[in-house]
């Protein structure tokens, strides 16, 4: 069955930089390379790259990138920005989730070890958190988060921002637990919505699981990845301050353990 969320970013590719939320990659890309002391040169693994809006700036500042997406879609939206912009970024079609083995040399000469990046982002729901009616919620997000670390050298640092469970929950309703739309228990929400998107009206189906930084910071470190600051992840809001429980997403600054 294909995967939803495919089919969904492969629509929306070529309209996804202009939602709102995408307007503020420069002083993003300013923010990571203010808490990471990273130089021009590293590599750095972008997963959920989507039309690689961070990848295309952070080559353009002399990083070595690598950008993952499920969305063939949203990365010949990115192939197309890369060119115009003249940098190189490699382009991976995988879903985060599955069994991920990026190989070093896969630019030049061919090896069979692992590549190891200096650095690695997954920003703005990256493949997080985006789980399909039969998947295992935590495992799926796991798995991911598995994928990241296997990739990155020793004490190498990673971002995340991810929905803010506490900002979800402050707004359910005895009514939405009874209508099956979200269940305290597991704290997943499954439920029809309908977005806003540029291109117009869009009913699309939700199904995620809620973390709270409490668990949030366990499910990196199963993964081993020690969450070291949790700040308030907003886009347009990046900074390091304490999460607002209304804002929508949180970011973890984490290092491989």
């Amino acid at each position: 069955m294909p995967n939803p969320w495919q089919e969904f970013f492969d629509s929306h590719a070529p309209y996804y930089d202009q939602n709102p939320f995408t307007q503020h990659t420069q002083a993003e890309v300013d923010f990571i390379l203010k808490i990471f002391p990273l130089v021009p040169g590293m590599s750095i693994l972008d997963m959920g790259c989507g039309t690689g809006r961070h990848a295309i700036e952070l080559a353009k500042r002399g990083f070595r990138v690598t950008g993952v997406d499920i969305s063939e879609g949203m990365l010949e939206e990115a192939r197309k920005k890369a060119e115009e912009a003249g940098v190189s970024v490699r382009w991976v079609q995988a879903d985060a989730a599955a069994p991920l083995n990026l190989l070093a040399g896969s630019n030049g000469p061919s090896t069979e070890s692992i590549e190891l990046f200096d650095a690695a982002i997954s920003l703005c729901e990256g493949g997080f958190g985006l789980i399909g009616q039969g998947d295992d919620p935590v495992a799926h997000d796991l798995a991911i988060l598995k994928n990241i670390s296997a990739h990155l050298k020793p004490i190498a640092p990673f971002l995340l921002t991810a929905l803010n469970g506490y900002q979800v929950i402050r707004q359910m309703k005895g009514e939405h637990v009874v209508a099956g739309r979200f269940d305290p228990a597991t704290m997943v929400s499954n439920y029809e919505d309908e977005w806003d998107l540029p291109e117009g009206p869009r009913v699309v189906r939700i199904r995620e699981r809620l973390f709270i930084p409490p668990e949030m910071v366990r499910l990196l470190a199963e993964a081993g990845l020690r969450c070291d600051r949790v700040f308030g992840g907003t886009a347009g809001n990046w900074g390091q301050r304490p999460l607002d429980l209304d804002e929508i997403e949180v970011m973890y600054v984490c290092r491989k353990v």
